[in-house]
């Protein structure tokens, strides 16, 4: 098989990514989107009390997000929604990006869609076999040889730390990437698609590698799973714990206060840094995509353009939606330990 990702991989898991969006007055309920680059979908905003408060803060964040990508070596595509009010705030939101290890989130529920539906046993054992070893750092590419494992582990271990073996086996129990891009199309998302090991879709491998997506469609992958609309309320809260608990934590994540509760996926590859998360912050819950592609800077240290950028604009969300509740980001990589 050629590389999983369609580039020369440096890392295996993952990380970058992403940021929220703003609190409408008391008693309003209301749209407001606020565009730029190539990103298309302008909502009509019905005239109601303090629209005029959502708009003004919908251009300050905009504004200011925009200001922080400036600059940036390669390609910036953003995506904010605050939960509610519906003030979004989006930078090549519908544009196509690369998903990297942002792939494993759909994998994930069409997973969860065959269990719902007990297709797919949640308790059968499983064999792990060499011959499924993905070259890499993997945890279960150091399992020994017929080693049984249950699908819980392996759903743990492609979530929490973006194991790639574990992953491409999810992807086959899931029913392999046509079941898993027909799950996706008759959810309405019509640009999120699994390319690896997907008949039809060598090309798009090419260029995107194993998967492609936009931001806005990544967030509203997270917003299904809140809101118990991805598969069953028991499968989306059992997503939502899985998708709690990340290994990955210095990167967008980290500029979220640890007593603050976020679903998140993080995605890397030498040329795009990604991630996505959904806080449930204490003034209302907001969901942030940031991805990148064509990045220049193309190193693995903390100081990577891209993860500089992911814990930057995580951090001017928090500020914008926080602003009684200042959390200080380590935007240059972890503060501890040194």
């Amino acid at each position: 098989m050629g590389d999983l990702f369609g580039v020369k991989r440096q890392r295996s898991w993952a990380a970058l990514a992403v940021c929220g969006f703003f609190a409408v007055q008391s008693g309003c309920a209301e749209t407001h989107t606020a565009t730029s680059g190539s990103s298309d979908n302008p909502t009509v905003a019905t005239p109601v009390t303090g629209r005029e408060t959502v708009a003004k803060s919908a251009r300050s964040l905009q504004s200011t997000i925009e200001e922080a990508i400036k600059g940036f070596g390669g390609t910036v595509g953003v995506y904010v929604r605050r939960l509610g009010d519906e003030t979004t705030v989006s930078i090549r939101a519908d544009e196509v990006f690369p998903t990297a290890s942002l792939v494993k989130v759909p994998i994930l529920l069409k997973v969860l869609d065959r269990v719902d539906k007990k297709e797919l046993s949640w308790t059968a054992p499983l064999v792990y076999t060499k011959s499924r070893l993905y070259p890499g750092e993997d945890l279960l590419a150091r399992f020994e040889d017929n080693q049984k494992v249950s699908l819980p582990e392996i759903i743990f271990l492609m979530e929490s730390l973006s194991d790639n073996t574990a992953s491409l086996w999810c992807q086959e129990l899931a029913g392999g990437g046509p079941a898993i891009n027909t799950w996706l199309d008759g959810k309405g998302f019509r640009q999120t698609r699994v390319n690896s090991r997907t008949p039809g879709r060598e090309k798009d491998r090419d260029t995107w590698g194993w998967g492609q997506t936009t931001p806005r469609e990544m967030a509203e992958l997270l917003v299904l799973i809140r809101e118990r609309r991805a598969v069953s309320p028991g499968a989306d809260a059992y997503a939502d714990r899985a998708l709690g608990r990340s290994y990955w934590i210095d990167e967008a994540i980290s500029s979220i206060p640890p007593s603050t509760h976020a679903i998140t996926k993080q995605g890397a590859i030498n040329a795009s840094r990604s991630e996505v998360l959904l806080v449930s912050a204490p003034s209302g819950p907001f969901v942030v995509c940031v991805i990148t592609k064509n990045q220049k800077d193309q190193s693995w240290n903390p100081t990577n353009e891209g993860f500089r950028l992911l814990r930057n604009i995580t951090a001017i969300c928090w500020s914008h939606f926080e602003a009684d509740r200042p959390f200080a980001p380590a935007v240059d990589g972890p503060s501890w330990p040194k």
